[in-house]
């Protein structure tokens, strides 16, 4: 009785998550100019709108030079965050930790009028540097969790045992702890890579016209006139995200097939 409850319990609740992505999708293939169902007949003209439409190709070489941008970026930074709460004695590193995690919990609005505020005394209003790096101050929380989550799952004793054996502690680094902390690091950067196409908020706040990614367009396009070349251009995000989290899951996988073959017996 209990496992039937769970059941119907956890495949409402997926129903409840998936509801919203799954009535977008077939609008995306619609014929008709108006975003209704049931659609007149299946065609790709709004994904040909997409590709030819110079404001529409424009938002998404934009989205894709600044998710790369601000996912490398943040990599960086936030694995050399990760490690230096993890090897070094800092005082109070609970509170360090929160502080380097705040930006995935303040308001964006609120990280918004900072930033632009701040990228303007910069000089680095409407610019792609800057808009990188708000992207990135938004993004490095969730490589900094991801990392710090694959190495307090590496063995101390591995890196002791290869420094025994006459490593040095650069060596131990290169070829022992970020060999290990890799997996760490690439979920790092799928969930920034995500995070950075999904991104409207900031966007607004610190991107001028030439810097328009695909979400701020769609914002856009949806308060002037809903087209089906929303419902195509959220189509393309959810395919984007399904693959990077399809990617994620497969090295969570890996990684644990590893760490299993390594543990003793």
């Amino acid at each position: 009785m209990l496992r039937s409850f769970q059941a119907v319990f956890g495949v409402a609740a997926m129903a409840f998550l998936l509801l919203p992505l799954v009535s977008i999708l077939p609008l995306a293939f619609t014929s008709s100019i108006f975003l209704n169902y049931p659609i007149p007949s299946v065609s790709l003209r709004w994904f040909e709108m997409l590709a030819e439409a110079d404001v529409w190709r424009m938002s998404i070489v934009n989205s894709l030079i600044i998710g790369l941008s601000a996912t490398l970026l943040s990599v960086v930074i936030g694995t050399m965050a990760a490690l230096g709460l993890h090897g070094a004695r800092l005082p109070f590193p609970d509170l360090l930790r929160t502080i380097f995690l705040l930006p995935m919990v303040v308001p964006a609005v609120v990280l918004g009028v900072g930033l632009q505020i701040s990228l303007v005394r910069l000089g680095l209003a409407n610019s792609y540097l800057g808009v990188i790096l708000a992207h990135t101050v938004l993004c490095v929380p969730f490589v900094i969790v991801s990392v710090s989550t694959a190495l307090q799952g590496i063995d101390p004793r591995i890196g002791r045992a290869a420094a025994s054996l006459g490593a040095s502690p650069v060596t131990v680094f290169r070829r022992v702890t970020l060999p290990l902390a890799l997996p760490g690091m690439v979920t790092g950067a799928v969930f920034s890579f995500a995070t950075s196409l999904d991104e409207v908020v900031l966007t607004l706040f610190v991107a001028g016209p030439n810097q328009r990614t695909l979400a701020r367009q769609m914002f856009s396009s949806i308060r002037e006139n809903i087209s089906p070349v929303v419902a195509a251009a959220a189509a393309l995000l959810i395919v984007g995200t399904l693959l990077l989290a399809g990617l994620s899951v497969l090295l969570n996988r890996k990684k644990r097939k590893i760490g299993t073959a390594g543990a003793p017996e």
